[in-house]
C-alpha cells in the first residue's frame, strides 16, 4: 500500500527491520507495524490511505514556525 501511496505522492519510504535491536525492539515490538513520517509516529497496526494522505499532505506544508 505504501509504495502505491509513494507513486501517487511521490515519496520513498524506508522500511526498518527491528529484529534484534534491543532498543528498537522495545520501543515498537507491541506498535507494528509503525509508520513515522518525518520523524513522527503517524500510524500504528494499520494505515488507512485516505488518513495517510492527510497527514502525509499536512507534513509537507510550510509550517508558520519555520525559519525563513
Amino acid at each position: 500500500m505504501l509504495d502505491g501511496l509513494g507513486a501517487e505522492l511521490g515519496f520513498a519510504f524506508e522500511e526498518v527491520d527491528i529484529t534484534g535491536v534491543s532498543d528498537l525492539e522495545a520501543r515498537y515490538r507491541e506498535l507494528l507495524p509503525m509508520v513515522e513520517i518525518d520523524g513522527r509516529r503517524a500510524f500504528a497496526y494499520f494505515v488507512p490511505p485516505d488518513g495517510f494522505r492527510r497527514v502525509y499532505s499536512a507534513a509537507q506544508a510550510p509550517r508558520s514556525d519555520a525559519p525563513l
